[in-house]
């Protein structure tokens, strides 16, 4: 990052970035999950003002501090959005952008740049890029430009009805069923079943279920993620050929249909 930029944005209070006070808290649908950002920004003072920021605005937020291991974690893990600074140490947001862009990953990026001119703006963009906000910035806008990128996801991808193999969760009526068998949950199982859902065929971490499910912050030190999922899978696999559920030992856990590669078209 330029130290023109480390400058303005240092120079300025936080209470001057965000008006004096912090965003409202987002109101998330009953039943949904928190919204996972992923913040690749190097400069430490900036990065940590947007994780307090999101974090006590109801998101669940992860931070890189450098190119290369934002590529990863992008490419690696489930996000709702990434907020994506444009000058970075080991690999520059805008290539970053392209790479992310080039292997397919569709996530909504927010780039926070010193560089405000409109050429700047339409490079960013054009390399993949759904917003541009120019530091410094108060907080609040920043929120609510996150929100309207997560406002237009959610129409493009709002499936009511979400499908692993035989197995379906309405998401309006809140009804599971496999094969025709409705799957008796209670309001937390349903809540797990729809984040295994939501990121079927992915691995998904002890950590990400206990910020996205339960909402904690920290491990309990205790089994009821196993003692959920054991349940969970008692009541999807029960009977069938193909177990959807799996144990991924030393990661975590995965939903898919092992048969679905094996199938020819």
């Amino acid at each position: 990052m330029p130290k023109a930029a480390i400058s303005a944005c240092d120079a300025q209070t936080d209470d001057n970035l965000h008006g004096g006070q912090l965003p409202e808290p987002r109101r998330f649908r009953s039943g949904k999950t928190a919204m996972r950002v992923l913040i690749i920004e190097d400069d430490a003072n900036t990065a940590d003002f947007i994780v307090k920021g999101l974090r006590q605005a109801g998101y669940t937020p992860d931070r890189a501090a450098d190119g290369k291991e934002g590529l990863f974690l992008a490419l690696e893990q489930p996000f709702d959005a990434i907020v994506l600074d444009r000058m970075l140490p080991e690999l520059d947001g805008l290539t970053l952008l392209r790479t992310l862009r080039a292997a397919g990953r569709t996530t909504p990026v927010l780039l926070l740049s010193a560089l405000g001119e409109i050429d700047d703006r339409v490079a960013g963009l054009r390399a993949g890029g759904d917003d541009y906000l120019t530091k410094p910035f108060a907080l609040a806008e920043l929120q609510a430009r996150l929100e309207a990128l997560l406002r237009r996801g959610e129409m493009k991808h709002a499936d009511t009805v979400l499908r692993v193999g035989n197995l379906e969760l309405d998401r309006l009526t809140r009804v599971a069923q496999r094969g025709g068998r409705t799957i008796d949950l209670q309001p937390r199982e349903y809540q797990l079943l729809e984040f295994l859902m939501l990121h079927a065929g992915q691995v998904v971490t002890r950590t990400m279920l206990l910020e996205g499910v339960w909402d904690y912050h920290f491990d309990p030190q205790t089994n009821v993620i196993d003692v959920h999922i054991s349940r969970l899978r008692a009541k999807i696999d029960k009977g069938e050929e193909r177990p959807l559920l799996q144990t991924v030992r030393g990661a975590g856990y995965c939903l898919r249909d092992p048969g679905a590669a094996a199938d020819p078209p």
